[in-house]
Order: structure tokens, then C-alpha cells, then sequence
């Protein structure tokens, strides 16, 4: 389903980007699918090989390539990996990108079941996005972290269906977050700007608006009542 053709040229989300994703688990594989589908030139890498992703190349028309060839030229960076293995991405990972690149984070800390303790969020209290801006050396946008994976394909709508489902994006670069927020657009889905990098608490595991499914009113209403108080339950 493509909503490329009723976009204005002039909207980000519309002209053909190229897109590297990094990760090609439930998110990133349903990421490749959706994008290439719009017509974006889309290279996946994972950390077992490009073999490996044969299958999700040949379904998509996405190439599969390593992990440092994946930002090569590209004007948009999708970084979705487990948080425990971000400090170990290549250090030229951005080797090559097209000039004023924006990078997608869309990672959660699940310190118990999977990350381990992170210092850096825990003791000196960086949102999730930040230590990971951190450790890429590069500013990022937090989107689709808390959305389901399978709804990137099974419930995308046109502009203005009242069913249509809302996702926060939290950046601090105006223009690198309007132009997620239009490739969302593109996708089939609202936005509602959660804020900087600094308020991406609002959006982190076990807040209201993680994995709600609702508009841009309910989606602002859950933003609103975020505490920042890290639950117990995702504290390492």
C-alpha cells in the first residue's frame, strides 16, 4: 500500500531517498519491505552477513550489504539493533553518507531480559537516544520504538482516516525530525513531535504512549502523563 502518489514532491518523505538500515529484525525487515515499496533505494545489513538476508533482499529489491557498507550514500541512517550491541558497530559506520545524513534510532533499553546495565543511562540518567547518539558520534531521531512491528505493514492509512495511528518522534534537529516525520507521513501514519532528545523519556519502555495504538490527540494526551522516573522493571 503507497501513498507516494497524493505527496507534494516538495515533502521529504516523497522524493526517493536512499536508505541504509542497520538490523534486520522485526522492525528493520518490515522497514525495508515498507520503504522499498515507496520506491526508496534501500541497503539492509544485519550482524550475521549479507547472505543472510538473501531471502529479504530478494522479496524487497533491497541490497544486502555489511554493516559498513550500509550508510554508503546514504541520506537517511535507520540504526535498529539490539541497545547492548551499539558500542560495538564499526567506528566508520557513516563512512561515505550523503551530506547532512539523518540517523533513525529506534532502540529500547530492556536492561533485565536482554542489555545488561548501562551505566551511562542509569547513573547519569541519558534517555536512551542520548547515550546512543553518544556512542554513534551522531545527532539521531527516536522514532518507532514503541510501535509494533507488524502494524509497519498492517495499518497504514491515508491522510486524515480517523483510525489512522500516531507515532512521537523525538529529535533536536528541526529539519532532520520534519523529514522523518514526512517519510511517517509517507508510510501512513501521523506524527506528533515529542519533543528533544533530553524529553525522549516520554516515549521510552512502559510509558503510557509505548505500543498505544491511537491519533494524534490520545498519542499527545499519553506524551503529557510520561513520568521521568525509570520503572523498576526496566532498570538494570
Amino acid at each position: 500500500m503507497s501513498f507516494l502518489s497524493d505527496r507534494s514532491p516538495k515533502k521529504h518523505g516523497a522524493h526517493p531517498m536512499k536508505i541504509g538500515i542497520i538490523g534486520a529484525g522485526h522492525i528493520g525487515g518490515n522497514l525495508t519491505r515498507r520503504l522499498t515499496s515507496l520506491g526508496h533505494e534501500v541497503k539492509v545489513a544485519n550482524s550475521r552477513g549479507p547472505e543472510t538476508l538473501s531471502e529479504l533482499a530478494a522479496e524487497t529489491g533491497a541490497t544486502a550489504v555489511l554493516a559498513t557498507e550500509a550508510a554508503a550514500g546514504a541520506e537517511l541512517v535507520v540504526v535498529t539493533i539490539p541497545l547492548k550491541n551499539i558500542p560495538g558497530l564499526p567506528d566508520d559506520l557513516f563512512a561515505g553518507a550523503a551530506d547532512g545524513f539523518v540517523v533513525i534510532d529506534t532502540n529500547n533499553y530492556y536492561p533485565q531480559p536482554r542489555d545488561g546495565r548501562i551505566a551511562g543511562i542509569e547513573d547519569e540518567g541519558l534517555t536512551e537516544s542520548r547515550w546512543v547518539e553518544r556512542q554513534l558520534g551522531h545527532p539521531v531521531v527516536k522514532a518507532f520504538n514503541g510501535t509494533y512491528a507488524q502494524d509497519i505493514l498492517d495499518r497504514p492509512l491515508p491522510a486524515g482516516d480517523p483510525e489512522r495511528i500516531a507515532l512521537p518522534v523525538a529529535g533536536d534537529d528541526p529539519a532532520a525530525k520534519q523529514l522523518v516525520r514526512d517519510l511517517i507521513d509517507a508510510l501512513g501514519f501521523d506524527t506528533v513531535d515529542s519533543g528533544g532528545i533530553d524529553d525522549s523519556w516520554r516515549q521510552q519502555p512502559d510509558t503510557p504512549v509505548y505500543g498505544l495504538r491511537a491519533g494524534v490527540e490520545a498519542v499527545t494526551k499519553a506524551l503529557a502523563e510520561a513520568s521521568p522516573e525509570r520503572p523498576a522493571n526496566f532498570r538494570g
